[in-house]
């Protein structure tokens, strides 16, 4: 008898018990098939870049169902595993178990829950405001409740470093993994030092679980390598939102220059041609398959 194929889900736990996973950020469908393509086995679903690219900042407010949506289309768009970021699961613990019902049903692989107030703020940023250990237990508990698929993944995250102390963090991780957490992500860590430390401490309480590092740009954390990360002992390491700095500075260098020249000209070798942009998207794969449906006039088909 064969194995069932394997879901995304499980797939997504094999590769972390396999290596050190980097998770690029994609803000839209189109960026998650160039990560596909670049060779990365998985996806990570920014909620900052999902805001920014609906023109907000990252304070919360998309709903459930814009990140629902916009997540949905990207883990589809790819055949690799996507673990999305839903901030603080879009209400008390009722609301965070439809949402874990509602992306997994999407095709998503895991969700990522933070323990901070609505509304909420970037990691690296002053001014957060935590929930009680007490209530982020109660909302890892519902998530773990409410999925169907016990290989989809709970990311608990807490941002206790830069309001509580690097401590209270570890104390948090540790209460957040007896809850049922799969995975501990500690934000806007400050040092290497730190990095090892709280690897180290959240060990010798025998919170055996993979660790994220936060690799974002002009934030708290130092510019590590993946290899200086798995050396200090975390399993995922995400660039959440590297690929939409590099675009939003590009697309403003473009609008730039074609106000300047009144032309784009000068701009086509920073440009993917037609060809290379179809190929991006399949265009010839989808002509093919449309052939192959079409019937002739005697009524039988291309098959």
């Amino acid at each position: 008898m064969q194995d069932p194929p394997s879901t995304k889900p499980r797939r997504l736990r094999e590769l972390i018990d396999k290596q050190t996973l980097v998770l690029p950020g994609a803000f839209n469908a189109l960026t998650a098939i160039q990560i596909e393509r670049a060779g990365f086995r998985a996806v990570y679903i920014s909620g900052a870049a999902l805001a920014a690219a609906r023109g907000l900042p990252d304070l919360g407010l998309l709903t459930m169902t814009e990140v629902l949506s916009d997540s949905a289309t990207i883990a589809n768009a790819v055949s690799i595993p996507a673990l999305a970021d839903v901030d603080t699961g879009f209400g008390t613990a009722i609301n965070v178990m439809r949402t874990v019902r509602e992306f997994e049903q999407a095709g998503i692989a895991g969700i990522q829950l933070e323990d901070q107030e609505n509304p909420k703020k970037c990691g690296h940023l002053s001014g957060k405001r935590l929930v009680s250990s007490q209530e982020m237990v109660g909302t890892i508990l519902a998530a773990t409740e409410a999925r169907r698929d016990k290989d989809f993944l709970i990311v608990a995250r807490t941002d206790a470093r830069g309001v509580e102390g690097l401590e209270a963090a570890v104390e948090r991780a540790q209460a957040y993994v007896e809850a049922g957490a799969d995975v501990i992500f500690p934000e806007a860590l400050e040092s290497a030092e730190e990095f090892r430390a709280f690897a180290r401490q959240l060990a010798k309480q025998g919170a055996e679980v993979p660790l994220v590092a936060n690799m974002t740009e002009f934030g708290k954390t130092p510019y590590l390598s993946v290899s200086e990360f798995e050396d200090l002992g975390y399993r995922l390491v995400l660039f959440p939102v590297t690929a939409l700095r590099v675009t939003t500075k590009a697309v403003e260098q473009v609008l730039r220059d074609l106000a300047n020249h009144a032309s784009q000209r000068d701009l086509l070798g920073q440009m993917h041609t037609r060809q290379q942009l179809y190929e991006l998207l399949q265009y010839e794969e989808y002509e093919r398959r449309e052939r192959s449906f079409r019937s002739t006039d005697d009524g039988t088909s291309h098959n």
